[in-house]
Order: C-alpha cells, then sequence, then structure tokens
C-alpha cells in the first residue's frame, strides 16, 4: 500500500497544478487531480503559494486544507472505480441524483472523515461496515 508522506502529497498536487497552467503533459493520476482541483477554484491560488508545502491548516485559522480535501476527493473516486466497499457506487449513484455528484463526493466525505475519526478515536480499524451504511443514509433521506 502505498502511505505518502504529507510533503509528498502536497507536491503532488502542487506539480499536477502547476504543470496543467503550463500545458505539460499529465499522468492519469495528475489528470484526476486537476479535475477535483478545477472544480474547487477556492484552492487554485493556495496550490501556487511558495510556501504551500509547509502551510498549516487549522481549526482556529479556519481554512479548509487543500490537500487533505483533495486527497479525500481521489481516494473516494477510487473507492467508486471499484465499489469498494461493495455497495458505493450504487449509494453515490443515488446521491448524485438528488444534489449532483460533486456534491455527493462532499457527502460521501462526510462519512468518510466520521468513520476515519471514530476509528482514530477508538484505536481501531476502518469499519467499511459502517462507512457504507451512513453513506446509504444519506442516499435514502428525504
Amino acid at each position: 500500500m502505498f502511505n505518502p508522506s504529507r510533503e509528498q502529497v502536497r507536491t503532488f498536487f502542487t506539480e499536477s497544478w502547476q504543470k496543467h497552467l503550463n500545458s505539460q503533459v499529465l499522468t492519469p493520476l495528475e489528470t484526476m487531480a486537476v479535475d477535483w482541483i478545477r472544480q474547487h477554484p477556492e484552492y487554485h491560488d493556495e496550490l501556487l503559494r511558495k510556501d504551500a508545502l509547509n502551510a498549516e491548516y487549522t481549526v482556529e485559522s479556519g481554512r479548509t486544507n487543500p490537500f487533505l480535501h483533495l486527497s479525500m476527493h481521489l481516494a473516494i473516486s477510487e473507492q467508486l472505480s471499484i465499489d469498494h466497499p461493495h455497495g458505493i457506487r450504487a449509494a453515490h449513484e443515488s446521491l448524485a441524483q438528488k444534489v449532483g455528484a460533486h456534491e455527493a463526493a462532499h457527502e460521501v466525505m462526510e462519512c468518510l472523515g466520521e468513520v476515519v475519526w471514530e476509528a482514530q478515536r477508538l484505536g481501531k480499524p476502518f469499519d467499511n461496515d459502517t462507512y457504507l451504511e451512513l453513506i446509504q443514509r444519506r442516499a435514502t433521506r428525504n
């Protein structure tokens, strides 16, 4: 399993965005990253900051961490592409019909964040069943 460092993740996103802006050839993963970056214009300037690799995004500062947000988009895209956990693709599609694909991804992201936080808090493994249940609950609510 690939487990990049904070610096590697930030370098990946900043270099992907710079390559896009310079009309350079992108890898498939960079293309996916750029697609998400383009959907988040609020992050464009952040990704071009000279100190982007070292910037801090604390709750107190009220700034969303663009690298975490974009990384979660990529993780969810991968989950949807392989339908893992099984049923996530159908739940996402159901959500997307109600709120649009991007907002559906944000709904899934909320569920992912909740399950990751709970696993870390309790020192337990990630719970795919709870994750999928939370997504399905959002997909079926009125």
